[in-house]
């Protein structure tokens, strides 16, 4: 039947080609070729991608979703092999339709017919290799045409009908048997070994499939010596041809040298040296890849200085050590390797390139081959340092009960030990955040499998980049750049999402060329103290979150009856420090919680007092970071609200304080941390959520309403002050709100007042 899809193609009427499933990368080719040919092309898929939008641009029809009314008309439909039927509407109306229907492989052997194919078979590293051997014979001048399963930046598309040439270049997909539709006129087999046992029994099966390739194969197979399981089908046959490292076989590579990505070796045929190759991707496994394409090339009677020249220019595919980043502090580079083999060859390059740890971000490929595999998988990362997993990417399978990433999380745990360690993140989507604020300086990011992990490197990898240029705008030796910092471990709430990027500069001048390039690259920023009357909310805080912290922040200076405190200072370090300086007015600032730049913006106060009262000027940074001196005059001061300190970034004040004697002061901060232990509570809060009604102070009210000990989940309303809610452990932001709600619906419902949050309100529902 594959001999005769372009048979029926051409002579349906009309002849338009629908293709199930053509967002696919194996589908998207296809499409691509008929496109060439010159065939009206139709096509349907669940989700629009970036390839259906250029091959739309390239004349496909386009339909999202599938429908039944997509093949109405075709003469013929190509499915891959995700579609099944009865669970396919488009299938499903084809195949009642009459209209004929047929595999992605039977299409491609169709078209390969055409030309003198070349197929690229194994289990491992089919790609690399099939974009190699296309690149080489494309410039050596042979115009091949190719199909490979990625995308090729050197070779413009994943698929291209060159009708000049007599070559067809396809990588070949072993996984359900369809390897045996193909006669090529050469073949290069990579590796053989167990995989895709959910479709063959055992080995032999596989060998098996391989065998008949090599028997369809009109010209020469060549195969990698250097694999046990590509040997053991190949020996002995006619018209094989052997490449590997021992000087004994056909071709050989000998002197390997590496520097960085590089690697420079001496191909040797059968003993004799044709030259030396410089190949600009990294790893042994592409070595041989390059050396299977290099004595293909040559027996083609391609001149070896061509050979050469090809394999130096050529960059890789998408998705096969793909270096996404790379700088002084960080790499992050991306693979498409999702078996056991793959995964530990693809480390060992990974530890070579390395300068420190490599991180490891894993997403299993479907559910039979992570419980058949799932020993294999477990001694896989022995050359990682650390491995998150994610849960599995099931591709077109139903879920087998037990088996998840959880799995791979016990075995590699049973069979390293603690020597490696081991993280679950079953949810892809906030995956990056604990990957990113696991990591320090030197690390190396790998994200493995042949689902959507990719993204997640993404992510990490235009985070890390803005993290970098945060940390050379900050320029502050002691100072770094934290990915995703949790701000449970920065509120007196002990909760709340994670900062996008979290800084702690120590000097006003660092903290004014952060905001003046937050403000230039438009990345949100705000500033924050010790983290009392704040509540962020579990989806975190989107830009940079600046911590002023050490340095001149925590400067405090005393000149007559005047102390000028950096935003830094903790108002109990101001309090006591003004009891040195025998200066009294300050003695209400031993019971608040926050520092001084708290203080500031929200004109925090207790015992009567309030912040701006004794404030004679505040240094300020403006929106575009330019420092400025504010008198108290100038502040529009209001009840816990300061509006200027919105806009604008305090960074020190100077405060007035009145002689007084030493005892007259100890009384007052012993009257102030009494009243501070007898009326709050002794565990995590934001202090006061409310602002007190001018019907009744909020916590009398809460009092009164008999909300106190009112609980969603751990958060609670402390049984010491109606007006705090604590938090006794494990609380979520979003318990907290509903506990908030709770209690304004209450107070609005049996007393008609309207209760506002004193406490700061920020961030994101959901993680960005």
């Amino acid at each position: 039947m594959a001999q005769d899809f372009l048979t029926a193609a051409e002579a349906a009427s009309p002849q338009r080609i629908h293709l199930i499933g053509v967002a696919g990368s194996g589908m998207s080719g296809i499409a691509s070729l008929l496109l060439d040919l010159g065939f009206k092309v139709s096509g349907s898929d669940r989700s629009t991608t970036v390839e259906t939008e250029r091959l739309q641009a390239a004349g496909l029809e386009f339909y999202c979703p599938h429908t039944a009314e997509s093949v109405e008309g075709a003469g013929a439909v190509v499915y891959s092999s995700a579609i099944k039927p009865g669970r396919n509407v488009a299938y499903d109306a084809a195949a009642a339709a009459g209209i004929p229907l047929f595999r992605r492989a039977e299409a491609l052997a169709s078209i390969m017919g055409r030309k003198q194919g070349i197929v690229i078979a194994g289990m491992h590293g089919k790609t690399t290799t099939s974009a190699m051997a296309a690149h080489v014979l494309r410039e050596a001048g042979l115009h091949p045409g190719h199909y490979v399963g990625a995308e090729i930046p050197l070779l413009g598309t994943n698929a291209r009908w060159d009708a000049e040439g007599d070559y067809f270049v396809a990588e070949g997909d072993e996984s359900d048997g369809t390897l045996v539709l193909y006669h090529p006129s050469h073949s290069i087999l990579l590796n053989v070994e167990e995989e895709h046992l959910d479709h063959y029994k055992n080995i032999d099966e596989i060998n098996a499939v391989y065998g008949q390739l090599l028997d369809q194969t009109s010209g020469n197979s060549f195969y990698c010596a250097a694999d046990a399981g590509s040997a053991a089908v190949c020996r002995g046959r006619e018209r094989v041809i052997g490449y590997g490292w021992d000087p004994a076989d056909d071709y050989s590579a000998q002197d390997l040298e590496t520097t960085g990505q590089s690697t420079a070796f001496t191909v040797c045929r059968k003993g004799e040296a044709l030259g030396r190759i410089i190949l600009n991707i990294p790893g042994r496994h592409n070595v041989l890849n390059a050396l299977g394409v290099a004595s293909l090339a040559t027996e083609l009677g391609v001149p070896f200085d061509q050979v050469a020249a090809a394999l130096s220019t050529f960059r890789g595919a998408r998705r096969r050590f793909e270096v996404k980043l790379r700088h002084p502090a960080y790499t992050v580079v991306d693979d498409y390797g999702h078996h056991p083999t793959e995964i530990a060859a693809t480390l060992q390059t990974a530890r070579q390139f390395a300068q420190g740890r490599v991180i490891c971000v894993f997403q299993p490929h479907r559910y039979t081959r992570t419980q058949l595999l799932r020993k294999e998988f477990g001694q896989a990362f022995s050359l990682a340092d650390a491995v998150f997993i994610l849960d599995i990417y099931p591709a077109s399978e139903l879920p087998i009960p037990g088996i998840t990433g959880e799995t791979i999380v016990e075995e590699i745990r049973a069979h390293e030990g603690d020597r490696i360690k081991v993280f679950s993140t079953p949810d892809r989507t906030t995956a990056h955040l604990a990957v990113g604020n696991f990591l320090k300086p030197g690390d190396l990011v790998l994200t493995l499998g042949a689902g959507n992990v990719h993204e997640v490197g993404t992510r990490l990898a235009a985070d890390l980049q803005t993290a970098e240029g945060l940390r050379q705008t900050l320029d502050e030796p002691a100072a770094g750049v934290r990915l995703y910092e949790p701000m449970g471990r920065h509120t007196t709430l002990k909760l709340g999402g994670p900062a996008q990027f979290w800084l702690e500069p120590s000097t006003i001048a660092g903290l004014a060329r952060v905001i003046q390039h937050c403000r230039e690259q438009g990345l949100p920023y705000k500033v924050i103290g010790r983290g009392s009357n704040l509540l962020i909310r579990d989806g975190g805080l989107k830009g940079a979150v600046i911590h002023p912290e050490g340095g001149e922040f925590d400067q405090i200076e005393v000149q007559g009856d005047t102390i000028e405190a950096g935003v830094g200072v903790k108002f109990k370090r101001l309090a006591a420090a003004a009891r040195t300086a025998g200066l009294g007015g300050f003695e209400w600032m031993e019971g608040i919680p926050g520092s001084v730049g708290g203080g500031l913006r929200m004109n925090a106060g207790a015992m009567g007092t309030e912040t701006f009262d004794q404030v004679v000027r505040v240094t300020v940074l403006d929106g575009n970071g330019n420092c400025q001196e504010k008198t108290r005059a100038q502040f529009d001061v209001r009840y816990r609200s300061v509006p200027e300190l919105t806009e604008h970034v305090a960074v020190k004040a100077v405060f007035r304080g009145t002689p007084a004697p030493a005892a007259e002061i100890d009384a007052k901060l012993a009257l102030s941390l009494d009243k501070r232990k007898l009326s709050q509570p002794i565990a995590a809060s934001a202090g006061c959520i409310f602002k007190n009604p001018e019907a009744c102070p909020a916590g009398k009210l809460v009092d009164e309403l008999g909300l106190k000990n009112l609980s969603v989940g751990p958060a609670r309303v402390s049984e010491v002050h109606g007006n705090f809610i604590v938090n006794d452990g494990g609380a979520t932001a979003r318990e907290v709100l509903e506990l908030i709600s709770q209690i304004k619906a209450r107070a609005k419902a049996e007393r008609g007042i309207l209760m506002e949050t004193e406490v700061q309100i920020v961030g994101e529902d959901t993680p960005f």
